[in-house]
């Protein structure tokens, strides 16, 4: 009787183990753990299935040899598969702790359950960043854009909008100002373009473009760093200056002005980054 024998390697184990942590995180959870429907124990569970089944299809593919008959560059697809699956399982941990762990009068069972679950979210988001750094492109390496830096960061810039909307929308709190509205103007934009890039890349498409993809990716990154720099100074001003805000600062608008900063720089790198690539390789 034929065996079949599956090739291994140390890019094989990271992400079996991925996918069994994620698969124990969202299965403990939603068996005990006792958790209500609705708002972060949703997002929570979300995670890790999320993770838990883009992981399982990255491996069927590799281990079947399918890549070709994939409609998706395989060169940036697992990458970025990865680097979204290490911030989801990573604000996961941070999340699920806070929400159904602290101050909770939970024991027994339900608490164990919890417990495990922030444990084994934890282990997920190391696995996953493991395979990020396994799979990124080294220097002098020929690999998809979504391997380099600068790829790796638009990543990082579409998930810190997405947490950012979260904040400011439940409840709203940018509508009691024309500058406030620009802020959230700049989220968005932002938000679709760094997106749109990676569609293209994994994708493949960024051939459509009418202009070369590095001229297009300088002029963004420039474009996305001044609004951003316009962001990081009018939300503070306007949500926490008693002139213009009369409310107390909440904890969201706090972490919303935080992550507008950390955007902020992520931008600066990768319009860093980009500049260097085009510039020194031509």
């Amino acid at each position: 009787m034929p065996l079949i024998v599956f090739p291994t390697s140390q890019l094989l184990w990271v992400r079996v183990a991925a996918l069994l942590f994620t698969c124990v995180a969202f299965s403990v959870a939603a068996h005990g753990a006792q958790l209500h429907h609705g708002g972060m124990a949703d997002w929570c569970i979300f995670c890790w299935a999320f993770s838990f089944a883009c992981t399982l299809l990255v491996l069927l593919v590799e281990q079947f040899g399918l890549q070709a008959r994939v409609p998706v560059s395989w060169s940036n697809f697992p990458i970025t598969i990865a680097c979204y699956a290490s911030l989801l399982c990573l604000s996961a941990s941070i999340i699920f702790p806070v929400f159904f762990l602290k101050d909770q009068r939970f024991y027994g069972d339900s608490r164990d359950y919890r417990i495990a679950s922030t444990v084994f979210s934890c282990l997920a988001a190391v696995a996953y960043m493991g395979e990020v750094s396994l799979t990124k492109a080294r220097p002098g390496e020929v690999a998809g854009y979504m391997a380099t830096a600068p790829g790796l960061m638009k990543v990082c810039q579409t998930f810190v909008a997405c947490i950012i909307f979260i904040l400011v929308s439940d409840p709203v709190t940018y509508d009691h100002h024309a500058a406030l509205k620009w802020c959230m103007a700049v989220y968005c934009i932002c938000f679709i373009l760094s997106m749109a890039v990676v569609v293209l890349c994994v994708g493949e498409c960024t051939g459509c473009l009418p202009i070369p993809f590095s001229k297009f990716l300088s002029a963004y990154g420039l474009l996305a760093v001044i609004m951003y720099l316009t962001a990081t100074i009018l939300w503070p001003v306007f949500q926490f200056d008693k002139q213009y805000h009369r409310g107390q600062a909440s904890s969201k608008l706090i972490a919303a002005a935080v992550l507008t900063a950390l955007n902020f720089l992520l931008y600066v790198a990768d319009l860093a980054y980009t500049a260097r690539l085009v510039f020194v390789s031509v």
